[in-house]
């Protein structure tokens, strides 16, 4: 039975969990960070690994064979290896509230907040504009208020309704590009028929493509489900992407080699990186299981997927409110985890916006396709 998306069709699903995001855009910037707060006594957590090129922190941490079991945020972040410095904040953060692994007496505690980076340095046209800790403290400030984004005070923004994560091109998906278009963040979730949910927050931003060369359509639209179209505006009477038109397939492959012949910065380093997280109680060894599963998704999304110039990263997440399930409810989890993935990926490829700036330009794939929807998207839905 495929299971069906959960009230807000994202991470928040999971409950106990919030997602925050903040960006700087313009003045040489494209980059921005996302965080996913867990709840205060943490959540257990696995990752896996796959690319060629990862950029990561405390993943070593979360070995089953090591101490400790529980993390209690997870950072995703751009700026590349730079960038592992927005984990910086959100650590201090979480120590200032006493909440961490225990050390000894009260506020004795050291926060566990992984972290992995995508490349995308220098596509705001300075190379140098890069997330720090102040990145990750006005994203957790973000994900406090309730989900959205953080403004440039870091003060949550207040323009997203609670309940609701953004996606598209912000956070640390807002440099980010997948094929020669425009990557982002997307978010989806399933709920099991005995209850359990299992949900996905993906940046995509990879070497590969996301679009089928030959008819430009999106690997991975197959796999939607009615709700992953409803929020996204521009689709009326629930129709799915098309087959884009020939000459637009024609036009999106001349201006790609355009644009990689002219980029100021290289289109050849990415990585797509994410969390997926479930209610049920697993212990580390199954959350990584469940990243590993996630990495099926990734691979229905984009090809080629896990390249040698990719750090493709995935975390498992479990908050545990849920009994632990029998082995059919773990193998049913596991091909949810994959299946979130996908869609997250496809929802963020649609939520993207097109953007010009001193180092190129990179559009969105409803840009690039205007016929995959019909009628074309109003740039204002999207």
């Amino acid at each position: 039975m495929q299971p069906t998306a959960g009230p807000t069709n994202s991470l928040l699903d999971v409950a106990g969990l919030a997602v925050g995001h903040h960006q700087r855009v313009g003045d040489g910037w494209l980059t921005g960070t996302t965080v996913v707060r867990c709840p205060p006594e943490g959540a257990v957590a696995g990752v896996d690994v796959r690319g060629g090129a990862p950029g990561t922190r405390e993943t070593d941490l979360l070995d089953p064979r090591n101490l400790v079991e529980r993390v209690h945020a997870i950072v995703l972040s751009g700026g590349s290896a730079f960038g592992l410095a927005a984990a910086d904040g959100v650590m201090r953060e979480l120590y200032a509230r006493g909440q961490g692994f225990p050390m000894g007496g009260p506020g004795e505690v050291v926060p566990i907040v992984p972290a992995a980076v995508c490349f995308d340095l220098g596509r705001g046209g300075d190379f140098g504009a890069f997330p720090d800790a102040g990145f990750g403290v006005a994203a957790l400030a973000a994900a406090d208020g309730g989900g959205g984004t953080a403004d440039e005070g870091g003060r949550p923004a207040g323009s997203e309704p609670a309940g609701h994560v953004p996606q598209g091109s912000l956070g640390a998906g807002t440099g980010a590009q997948v094929g020669g278009l425009r990557g982002g963040v997307g978010t989806a979730s399933g709920v099991l028929p005995d209850g359990t949910t299992v949900a996905a927050l993906v940046v995509v931003n990879a070497v590969g493509s996301a679009v089928d060369l030959d008819t430009g359509e999106l690997w991975g639209a197959r796999h939607l489900v009615a709700e992953d179209l409803a929020d996204l505006g521009g689709w009326p009477d629930g129709r799915w992407p098309q087959r884009p038109r020939a000459e637009e397939l024609r036009a999106a492959r001349a201006a790609a080699e355009e644009a990689n012949a002219t980029s100021a910065v290289p289109r050849s380093l990415a990585t797509t990186i994410g969390v997926v997280a479930t209610d049920a109680a697993l212990d580390p060894a199954q959350c990584a299981r469940l990243a590993t599963s996630g990495h099926d998704g990734m691979a229905r999304a984009v090809n080629p997927i896990h390249t040698m110039f990719d750090g493709d990263s995935l975390f498992g997440l479990a908050t545990c409110a849920r009994p632990a399930p029998d082995r059919a409810g773990v193998h049913a989890m596991l091909h949810t985890a994959g299946e979130v993935v996908t869609r997250a990926m496809v929802r963020a490829l649609l939520a993207a916006q097109t953007i010009t700036t001193p180092a190129g330009t990179w559009r969105s794939y409803l840009d690039a396709f205007p016929s995959a929807a019909h009628p074309p998207t109003p740039p204002d839905a999207r």
